[in-house]
This record gives structure tokens, C-alpha cells and sequence, in this order.
């Protein structure tokens, strides 16, 4: 098969939808070399170094050089069939326009709706926009591709698409989190970011969304003294932790990571003795598979997908109680064979969701689409 992907965000992102981009590209090629896939790219950085079996096509004119939106939106579809694409992938919420008219059957990832949940975190322009592009992209597409079940239900209840359109294939973890660090690599890493000894993790952007206030709560409210490690972009919303912090006396007991290198980060995950996400919902929640995968057990939301992803490898809490969050926290920390059998229980789930198991689901369903069509 020849496989087109609209890969802005494989070069451009740095986080979640980036991630998710680079993580699908890699493992179709790594298992499934005997395939061509085709990264259509507005824009090349260093973010991703393409495999033998992939070649990257982008803007070559001056014109569509200084023109990458259009070039990305209407000049795609006629390039994928020039380059005889087989299938058509848009791996974060998009497809070309025209793609639905050059007989290639297409799929769209979509990851969340949650500019439609939570739309006051967002610009009116901003969700005008959104909701314009993934709506029609739904609608022209041959199969949406869903990262979780609650994600399902929101195109179901916000788009009002057909639920026989739509296919659930959770997120893959990359591979890196399965491995063990050893020891001269955590040292290292420990002294990289001047980590202490022991410490909390939570890793995503700071925003409300992600509830890290909840954590500062928790740890407040249960006198607990380790350190917390707040690892992920900035947004306003520090500013209320960093008032919290002066007013409970902590700033002793935080640190905040941004930038750090993704290929540190599972070294992270195993130096940190908790992973705690109480966030209030997510498309599927990555940092908890990559957490479990890494042997750090997890507290996490009982609400949205984060079930989904945890499986009965987390503990779970009420994201809005952060005094559940401080007793939940203070369990794993005094209570070793608990601790010991999450981390067992989280590992395990994990295995569920390696690059090998959700590759092959894919590629099936490509196959399925391309017989159809």
C-alpha cells in the first residue's frame, strides 16, 4: 500500500497531537516497512528524522513557500493522487480539501472535542475555526478514527456523525517507556534537571484543564513535605498555582520543568515516585500509559478517558477533591505493597497498548477501507 498522511503536526508539534503523529508514522514503518508512506508537510524541522520507507513531500515553490496553509488545505489532495496514494490519513482533525473527490478513501484522526466541551479556554475565533475544519473533515472522510470511546461519544453528541462511522484504535505509547534506565542514565538525568531525591510527577501542559492546583491542595492538605514536579508549558494558569504557593509556604517543595528533551522523559517517569493527573478530561490521556509503562504508578481522574487508558492499573480519584488527591497520594507513599502491586497492575495494562498491538489494528483497517473502495 502507499499511505498519505497530512503531517503538520509530526514536524511542528512538540506534545500530544505531534506525538501521536510521529508515534504512528515510525511504527507502520518500523513493522510494516514493505508499505510506502508519504508525509505531506507544509513545513520541515528537525522534530522527525523519516524512516527509508517514507518520503517527505513539502512546498517547493516560492509561492506556496510563503502560502503553506494553502498549499497544505487545497493543494494536497491533487499531490496524493500524482503520488498514487492508496489511502489518505490525516493524523490530527484534518484532511485536504478535495481529497473526498480523487478516489482515495480517507480516515481522520480525531483526539478530542474539547473546544466544544470546555469553550471558554478558548478564543471565539479560535472554536469558530475548529469546528469548521473537523466537522467538515468528518463529513468527507471514509472513516474517523476515534482515540478513545469518550472521544467517540462527543463526535457522536457534538457533530452529530453516525456512530457506524466511526472506529476506536487507542493511542500507542512509544517503545522508549517500556525500557528500563539504568542507573548511570538516571543519575544523569537527575543532575540534567537538578531533580531531588524523591518526588510527585505530573506531566502536561499547565493549564486549568490539567487541575494542577488540585495536587498542591492535596499535598497542602495532607502536611505531605516531598517535592512536586510540574513538568509541561506554562499558561496563565500558573499564575494562580504560584499564589497558592506563596500563601501555603511551598515554593520550597515545587519545580517546574518546561523544554525538557522527550527522550529524557521516561528516564523521569522512573526517578519519580508517583504520577499523579487530575485532569478534568482528555481525548485519551497519554501520560498515564507512559507513566505505567515506565513502572511509576499512577493516581488519576475517575471521569472522562482516563478509565479507558488506566485500566485497573491507577488509582483514581475525584479530580475535583483534592483532599482525595492528598490521601490518595500519602497511600502509595507509606504503603509499599500497595504501591508495589500498582505498579505491577500498570504495567501490565500498558503492555495492551504497545506500538506493535495498535499497528497492526490499523493497518487493517487501511486494508479493510482500500478492498471497500
Amino acid at each position: 500500500m502507499i499511505i498519505g498522511f497530512e503531517a503538520k503536526r509530526l514536524f511542528q508539534n512538540f506534545s500530544g497531537l505531534g506525538n501521536y503523529s510521529r508515534n504512528t508514522v515510525s511504527l507502520l514503518a518500523r513493522y510494516y516497512p514493505e508499505n510506502r508512506y508519504l508525509l505531506f508537510a507544509p513545513k520541515l524541522t528537525s522534530l522527525f528524522i523519516p524512516p527509508q520507507s517514507v518520503e517527505v513531500i513539502s512546498p517547493q515553490s516560492k509561492f506556496f513557500k510563503r502560502f503553506r496553509s494553502y498549499w497544505r488545505m487545497y493543494r494536497v489532495a491533487g499531490l496524493a493522487k500524482k503520488k498514487h496514494a492508496d489511502i489518505f490519513h490525516g493524523l490530527s482533525h484534518s484532511l485536504p480539501v478535495g481529497i473526498e473527490k480523487r478516489g482515495i478513501p480517507s480516515i481522520v484522526t480525531i483526539h478530542d472535542l474539547i473546544f466544544l466541551r470546555f469553550p471558554e479556554f478558548y478564543k471565539q475565533i479560535d472554536r469558530k475555526l475548529y469546528f469548521l475544519n473537523t466537522l467538515s473533515s468528518c463529513r468527507r472522510c471514509t472513516k474517523i478514527l476515534a482515540i478513545s470511546h469518550q472521544t467517540k461519544e462527543d463526535i457522536i453528541n457534538y457533530l452529530g456523525i453516525e456512530e457506524e462511522k466511526i472506529a476506536v484504535l487507542h493511542q500507542s505509547c512509544d517503545r522508549r517507556f517500556y525500557e528500563q534506565v539504568d542507573e548511570e542514565l538516571k543519575d544523569s538525568i537527575r543532575k540534567k534537571y537538578d531533580l531531588p531525591e524523591k518526588f510527585i510527577l505530573c506531566v502536561g501542559t499547565i493549564e486549568q484543564r490539567k487541575n494542577q492546583l488540585a495536587i498542591l491542595k492535596g499535598v497542602v492538605s495532607e502536611k505531605l513535605t516531598i517535592p512536586v514536579v510540574l513538568l509541561g508549558k506554562p499558561t496563565d494558569y500558573k499564575r494562580l498555582l504560584d499564589e497558592f504557593i506563596i500563601e501555603s509556604g511551598i515554593r520550597k517543595q515545587l519545580i517546574f520543568l518546561h523544554n525538557t528533551d522527550f527522550s529524557d522523559l521516561h528516564a523521569i517517569y522512573q526517578l519519580a515516585e508517583i504520577m499523579v493527573y487530575p485532569s478534568f478530561f482528555e481525548g485519551f490521556g497519554l501520560p498515564v500509559l507512559e507513566a505505567q509503562a515506565s513502572g511509576c504508578p499512577v493516581i488519576t481522574s475517575n471521569i472522562s478517558s482516563m478509565p479507558e487508558a488506566g485500566g485497573d492499573g491507577a488509582v483514581y480519584v475525584d479530580p475535583a477533591n483534592s483532599s482525595e488527591i492528598g490521601l490518595a497520594i500519602r497511600k502509595i507513599l507509606t504503603d509499599n505493597k500497595f504501591k508495589e502491586e500498582l505498579i505491577q497492575k500498570g504495567t501490565a495494562n500498558a503492555l495492551l497498548f504497545n506500538d506493535q498491538a495498535v499497528g497492526e489494528k490499523l493497518v487493517k483497517l487501511y486494508q479493510s477501507l482500500v478492498k471497500q473502495n
